[in-house]
């Protein structure tokens, strides 16, 4: 993707923003070739110092996790309590086309940073803010991680488990890049209507929101109390006990998606060597199967037919029967995945240091543009003084502003 294909060339955003959902809304517009401008405090976005719990190496110049949410972004570091800081921050709204913003809304009513006392001044301008639970209610002033808001809140964790087990292991990001990818969708939406009448709009999701859409389906199923189970259940209770992961010889688990389960049954059982089963009764079709509460008796006949064959045998049988699954997958698997890479969902970055990742890109291809060019994330507030010479200030003032602490550029001498 060449300057010229960008899609957002000419667009401005600014980013007072920490973490990852709403970073990754940024990330996103800056590589469609939106100039989003990050604003840091001196002590810089907590989402630096994670690597101690992710498994990588605290290293600020071979960061991972920071160029996953922030390639692309020049950065600015500025005290925002400071006045000379704030006015360099008013002064970026002047002509900024986003604000995108995830502080909470008792911080931005303090600040005068709301979004009824920024539109009078900037009636063009699209507010985007993404929360833990929302802007109203009586929770809209907690702290909301994708673990607590996402996780918890939104249904995943008291749902996505075996009954009578503790709750599954979750991982940083999942629930963020969820909400952020909707707050890019939601924002652009309003982009466009900002440039096509000159009215600027407000944007919002959050956390618990975006989990209440993703669980929808099972939120409004479970008004029918009379006449499924309420969840958390036994896989071997299920409705469908071919939407299930097999445990195979080789101690691996294949997970099969067969949502019609009358369409599948004689083929899965014709896969399974059990041919004796085919337009077996009791078992099909689905209508009997519930009727006679025999789903368990299914699971087990499965189960144990899958256990006798190891992987590349399941593999090539399921595949020619057309029957949709897939190996459950290690982290490591993924990296030298054939498929991810054929589908552009990674590329090789080299550090500073001579050290090359392996990093991964947004989830979104453009086939006519091609790719984004890759900038590695911002060090903090490493484009102060290209920012501030933009808004006209001169090597005079930004000197003031460093020495009075209203401006921080982060320098290897000051590690």
């Amino acid at each position: 993707m060449d300057e010229m294909n960008k899609p957002l060339k000419g667009v401005k955003v600014v980013e007072l923003a920490n973490f990852i959902a709403a970073a990754t809304a940024g990330r996103f517009m800056a590589d469609l070739g939106a100039d989003v401008i990050k604003i840091e405090s001196s002590k810089g976005d907590p989402l630096r110092f994670t690597a101690p719990s992710e498994g990588r190496p605290l290293d600020m110049y071979e960061n991972t996790t920071w160029e996953l949410e922030n390639a692309n972004k020049r950065c600015i570091s500025i005290n925002m309590k400071d006045p000379a800081g704030k006015e360099v921050f008013f002064k970026l709204l002047d002509d900024a086309d986003v604000l995108i913003t995830n502080w909470r809304v008792q911080a931005l009513e303090r600040a005068h940073l709301d979004y009824e006392t920024l539109k009078k001044k900037y009636p063009k301008l699209v507010y985007a803010i993404c929360t833990g639970y929302g802007e109203m209610g009586p929770d809209k002033d907690l702290p909301g991680f994708d673990f607590t808001a996402y996780f918890a809140r939104g249904g995943y964790l008291d749902s996505l488990r075996q009954k009578g087990t503790i709750p599954m292991n979750v991982v940083p990001g999942i629930g963020d890049h969820n909400v952020g990818m909707n707050l890019a969708a939601g924002i652009l939406a309003a982009l466009y209507k900002a440039k096509t009448t000159g009215k600027g709009e407000k944007v919002s999701t959050s956390l618990f929101q975006s989990a209440v859409f993703n669980m929808g389906m099972m939120v409004q199923a479970a008004q029918y109390k009379d006449i499924g189970k309420p969840y958390p259940i036994s896989v071997r209770e299920s409705a469908n006990p071919f939407n299930a992961a097999w445990r195979t010889k080789d101690d691996r688990f294949i997970q099969t998606c067969m949502p019609d389960y009358n369409t599948y049954y004689n083929r899965f059982m014709t896969v399974l060597g059990r041919e004796d089963l085919v337009d077996e009764e009791k078992y099909y079709p689905v209508q009997n199967l519930q009727r006679n509460g025999l789903g368990h008796e299914v699971y087990d006949i499965c189960m144990k037919a899958m256990g006798e064959q190891d992987v590349p045998s399941w593999r090539e049988k399921l595949t020619a029967a057309d029957i949709p699954f897939s190996v459950a997958q290690s982290w490591e698997e993924i990296l030298e995945d054939e498929q991810a890479w054929a589908n552009d969902c990674f590329y090789r970055m080299k550090y500073e240091n001579g050290n090359e990742r392996t990093l991964v890109r947004p989830p979104v291809n453009f086939h006519e543009m091609g790719s984004a060019p890759y900038n590695r994330g911002p060090l903090i507030g490493e484009h102060g003084h290209e920012i501030l010479k933009e808004l006209g200030y001169s090597a005079e003032e930004i000197a003031e502003m460093e020495k009075n602490n209203a401006l921080f550029v982060w320098r290897k001498n000051k590690e």
